[in-house]
């Protein structure tokens, strides 16, 4: 069985080493000659100097909890950039007390009316938050209530094409669950393998898919929520216009309302057509244009995501825009659906590659950028992503602007550096632009460069009318710039429901409303 790692993203046995490393050095090497490369390896668990526990469980409930090192080491930070940093230099001074995995729903009550008066509990599906939203950023006692025991497709309507689903399942089990069914979610964010199903609900996750269902929003039915006031559950339906939708209420709490414990998905037959291309653009914004035009086509590819110039050339070895498209069914055959994709882009300058060898590269890397990410984290290494969406007519300017503001705060903060952006999503209304930065930072010092890259980077992308996130959530690391974002009048209906269902304050304090 592989081992997780503690400190930074998925397992031990799948780190940067070797040639992999000597590669990966060499190419930053030469996109920032002089940068100190050398490499820093992670303490040992033993020598981490964590903060005595200051609670511990009852007996009714010591079996299912841990106060380990190891335990609250790796439940104490997310898997951002920042959080990879801290690990490597042993900063972990806010940690969990206590570790809890219920294996029942009644667990999970139990370990609420435990908590109830003045210890904080935090939701806990893969720990992939990139947002710090998971990590205990506040002063008291703290609960994490890791769900992954809460891990079955409890049943399947294969007439309705829809299955319950345990919260903590993480994706590959659910999907390994399904597939005798001949049925799939059809969600695959890119930290699919170590993230949950309750994550993605709590987070309004995005998948892989660039159109159509692309957040878990879309392929939910009903859910069950535990919260300090009592269980919620809504009705399982295919819609409903009886009021506002209590589910919508929960999709994107992050935790902070409740604790998701199961719920029915829609869930789709397993593709047997698929067709791939890729599309090169010597002008960026006619690629802009086709991956706009195709949006707005009703053709919903599974694939559209356009590479500019820099991330072409970094992550999948081309020399323009890239824009790599795919469609697929359990229907019927999308070859017909793909020419026409094709025939729009050459309308717009595209040039379609005889082989699928740039979009194959790019896959490939995809897979492996967490991986490569800690290990240029552990050369002192800036290299993180930021996200955002914004309608057609803005993302002209709001890409001129962030991109402007990142590289200011590169050059302030490191000297020099690399911005790439990619489209994660696109509608017929606007894109949902991935922005990369690259820069040498300093071994000791890149938590705060990158923290002043971000804010620049935020402030931007909110000027500029885009969403301080997309699909990577809110957490504590958001808050100023969704405290923006979101109208006054909506904040005090939250902190209403907030009130209504936690009226003591311990689910998750400090994400999206002050504690």
């Amino acid at each position: 069985m592989a081992t997780r790692s503690w400190w930074g993203w998925g397992t031990v046995e799948n780190a940067v080493r070797g040639d992999e490393r000597d590669r990966l050095t060499a190419r930053v090497a030469a996109l920032l000659p002089g940068a100190d490369l050398t490499v820093h390896e992670p303490p040992a668990l033993p020598s981490l100097d964590l903060p005595a526990p200051v609670v511990a469980p009852p007996p009714s409930l010591a079996r299912l909890c841990s106060s380990s090192v190891e335990d609250r080491a790796a439940h104490g930070h997310g898997k951002a950039f920042r959080d990879v940093v801290r690990n490597l230099h042993g900063s972990l001074a806010s940690v969990p007390d206590v570790i809890a995995r219920p294996r029942t729903e009644q667990d999970v009550i139990d370990l609420l009316d435990w908590c109830s008066s003045d210890i904080a509990v935090i939701p806990y599906g893969g720990g992939s938050s990139v947002v710090g939203g998971i990590e205990p950023r506040f002063d008291g006692p703290a609960v994490t209530v890791d769900l992954g025991h809460l891990a079955a497709v409890s049943e399947v309507d294969s007439v309705s094409r829809a299955a319950r689903i345990q919260a903590g399942v993480l994706g590959p089990a659910l999907e390994d669950q399904l597939r005798p069914h001949g049925l799939t979610l059809r969600h695959f964010p890119q930290s699919f393998e170590f993230s949950s199903l309750g994550g993605w609900l709590a987070t309004r996750a995005g998948g892989h898919y660039a159109t159509l269902y692309t957040h878990i929003d879309d392929l939910v039915e009903s859910l069950r929520v535990v919260t300090p006031s009592g269980v919620a559950e809504s009705r399982r339906l295919p819609g409903s216009g009886a009021g506002p939708s209590p589910d919508r209420l929960f999709l994107g709490s992050e935790g902070t309302l409740g604790i998701i414990t199961e719920a029915w998905l829609r869930v789709q037959e397993r593709p047997r057509w698929r067709a791939r291309a890729s599309v090169e653009f010597a002008s960026y914004a006619d690629g802009v244009t086709a991956a706009r035009v195709i949006a707005q086509a009703g053709l919903y590819p599974a694939n559209c995501r356009l590479l500019d110039p820099a991330e072409a050339f970094i992550n999948a070895g081309a020399s323009a825009s890239v824009l790599v498209l795919g469609f697929e069914s359990a229907d019927h055959p999308v070859a017909s659906t793909m020419d026409r994709a094709l025939e729009l882009c050459r309308d717009h300058g595209g040039v379609v590659q005889s082989s699928d060898e740039a979009s194959s590269a790019w896959r490939s890397s995809f897979l492996r950028m967490p991986y490569q990410r800690d290990a240029l984290a552990q050369q002192s290494m800036i290299v993180e992503t930021f996200e955002t969406a914004c309608t057609w007519d803005r993302f002209a300017s709001l890409h001129s602007g962030v991109v402007a503001a990142a590289t200011a705060a590169i050059k302030e903060v490191a000297g020099a550096g690399v911005v790439t952006c990619r489209f994660t999503h696109v509608y017929p209304d606007g894109p949902a632009p991935y922005f990369g930065v690259y820069a040498a930072g300093r071994w000791g010092s890149t938590v705060a460069q990158w923290d002043e890259i971000k804010a620049a980077v935020s402030e931007a992308i909110v000027a500029a009318g885009g969403t301080i996130t997309h699909h990577h959530a809110v957490g504590r690391d958001h808050r100023p710039w969704y405290d923006r974002q979101r109208p006054d009048v909506f904040a005090a209906a939250l902190r209403g429901a907030k009130s209504a269902l936690d009226p003591t304050g311990i689910l998750n304090p400090g994400v999206l409303l002050d504690p």
